[in-house]
């Protein structure tokens, strides 16, 4: 149940979230229109995985760190731009593998 909501409240509140939300939905409708296969899938699936898991451990980090310094604290920035780069680097690994695993079967369908 909190889980539940903490997914919910990420993804109603948080603008990156909506990206990530377009972003997994962009996916998931190019995987069923290609037909991509259950290997393929399970690629997919983790890489979406990975960018909402990276997005909810760096808003919790950030909320965490609001919570404990409301004043600007270099040490306290430098957490936040570590978490944030930890969404960055899931997010290109999920753009690299989406785009090696549905860029082959589009052409493939082009041709």
């Amino acid at each position: 149940m909190y889980a539940a909501r903490g997914l919910r409240w990420l993804a109603r509140d948080e603008h990156n979230a909506w990206l990530h939300l377009a972003a997994s939905g962009i996916v998931i409708i190019a995987g069923l229109a290609l037909h991509v296969s259950r290997e393929d899938w399970r690629w997919l699936v983790v890489a979406i995985a990975l960018v909402w898991v990276a997005e909810a451990i760096n808003t919790a980090i950030e909320e965490l760190c609001d919570r404990i310094c409301t004043d600007f604290d270099p040490s306290i920035g430098r957490v936040k731009d570590l978490a944030a780069g930890g969404v960055l680097a899931a997010s290109l690994a999920a753009a690299a593998i989406s785009l090696l695993t549905l860029v082959p079967r589009l052409l493939q369908r082009l041709a």
